[in-house]
C-alpha cells in the first residue's frame, strides 16, 4: 500500500551524510534548482557536529544525526552509507518523513521503488515511506536506453563503464590526487582506497568479488536496469572498471533491439530526450568527454552507431557527472516529484 501522508508545498529537508562527497553535492543541487524547502537541516555523525556548510548564501550548522533529528523533517536525503541508513530507517518512517537513499540498501526490496525521474517516475508514488535512488552507473545507462526502448524493445544490453574515483567517495579522489603527485615526482605510491593504485591505471575491479566472477557492481547493473525499466526479459552483461578520473563516469554501450532501428533514429529520439544532451559531430571531433562535463546535470551521449555484429544493433558512449545524475541531483529530482504531487 502506497504512502499516504500529504507532502507539504514547502517541506523541511534533511541531507544525511552532509559531509561527505554526496551530501555537499546535494546542498549544492538544492540551492541550484531553488528546491522549495522551508528549511534544510544537515547531519552527520558525531564528529563532524559542529562544522559550518554554505548554503543559499548563508551558512548550516552541523547537527550530530540521532533517532530525534527527523521529528518534524518531511524529506530525508541519505547519503551516508547502507549501514546508517538501515541503522535509522525506521525512525526516519516513524517521524513521517520520506527517506529518498542513496545507498544499496532498500534498491532491490519488493517494496521499496527504485527511481530514476526521466526513465520511471511514477514509481515514486509507491513508496512506503523509502525511495531507492539506483547506483551511479546504473542511472547514466538507464536514462540513455529510455528513449530508445521507445523506438523498439531492448532484448540486450553489454556495457563497459570506465568510473570516475569519486564514486568510491572523497577520500579515493583525495588518493588519485595524491598518488599522481607522488607518481609524477617519483615517489612510492599509497594506496588505500583502491586494491591497487589509481593513478595512471585502470582497475576491473568495483565492489566485492561474486561467486559467478562478476563483481556487485556489475550485478547491480544487471538487477537495477530490469527493475527501473520493468523490463525482468533484458538480459544485461556488464564490466565495471575504475580510471583515474575525478567525477564524471563513462559507458560503452552495445544494444541489441527486438526489431530494427536505425541510427537515424535513435539520434532523434536522443536529442529529444529529457535529460539527455547529444555531442555526436565525428568531423568536428566531437563527443563526451568526462574531463569537460564535471559539474554538469545531464546524460551526454556521442559515437552513436550501428553495430552489425549483432541483428538489430546500435552503439554508443555516454558521459555523466557520478556526483550530480549519479547520485545528488537524481535524489533532490525524486524530492521535486513528491513536491508536484
Amino acid at each position: 500500500m502506497a504512502w499516504n501522508k500529504r507532502m507539504p508545498e514547502n517541506p523541511v529537508v534533511a541531507v544525511a551524510g552532509a559531509t561527505g562527497a554526496v551530501g555537499i553535492e546535494m546542498l549544492k543541487v538544492l540551492e541550484q534548482r531553488g528546491f522549495p524547502a522551508s528549511r534544510v537541516v544537515a547531519l552527520a555523525s558525531s564528529r563532524s557536529a559542529g562544522k559550518r556548510l554554505p548554503f543559499a548564501g548563508g551558512e548550516l550548522v552541523v547537527e550530530e544525526m540521532t533517532p530525534e533529528s527527523f521529528d518534524g523533517v518531511d524529506i530525508a536525503l541519505f547519503s551516508a552509507g547502507a549501514g546508517v541508513s538501515k541503522q535509522f530507517v525506521d525512525a526516519v518512517i516513524g517521524a513521517g518523513c520520506v527517506m529518498i537513499d542513496n545507498s544499496s540498501a532498500f534498491r532491490m526490496d519488493e517494496d521499496v521503488p527504485l527511481v530514476v525521474p526521466e526513465v520511471n517516475p511514477d514509481d515514486a508514488y509507491l513508496h512506503n515511506g523509502v525511495i531507492a535512488n539506483p547506483n551511479c552507473s546504473t542511472i547514466q545507462m538507464v536514462v540513455a536506453l529510455k528513449p530508445l526502448a521507445d523506438l523498439a524493445p531492448i532484448e540486450r544490453v553489454v556495457v563497459a563503464t570506465y568510473q570516475a574515483a569519486s564514486g568510491a567517495g572523497q577520500a579515493a579522489m583525495d588518493e588519485l590526487y595524491a598518488q599522481s603527485g607522488e607518481f609524477l615526482a617519483g615517489k612510492e605510491l599509497h594506496v588505500e582506497q583502491f586494491a591497487h593504485r589509481i593513478a595512471f591505471n585502470c582497475i576491473p575491479h568495483i565492489d566485492v568479488f561474486l561467486s559467478d566472477g562478476s563483481t556487485k557492481e556489475e550485478w547491480k547493473m544487471v538487477v537495477e536496469t530490469k527493475k527501473i525499466m520493468h523490463a525482468p526479459e533484458i538480459r544485461v552483461a556488464a564490466t565495471c572498471v575504475r580510471v583515474p578520473v575525478l567525477r564524471c563516469h563513462s559507458e560503452a554501450i552495445n544494444i541489441e533491439f527486438a526489431s530494427p532501428v536505425s541510427v537515424e533514429s535513435a539520434r532523434e529520439a536522443l536529442g529529444g530526450a529529457r535529460g539527455v544532451t547529444l555531442i555526436d559531430d565525428m568531423a568536428g571531433n566531437s563527443y563526451p568527454m568526462p574531463a569537460l562535463l564535471e559539474g554538469t546535470d545531464d546524460v551526454y551521449v556521442g559515437r552513436l552507431r550501428a553495430d552489425d555484429s549483432v541483428s538489430n544493433g546500435i552503439q554508443l558512449w555516454c558521459v555523466a557527472d557520478q556526483l550530480r545524475k549519479g547520485a545528488a541531483l537524481n535524489a533532490v529530482q525524486i524530492a521535486e516529484l513528491l513536491v508536484q504531487r
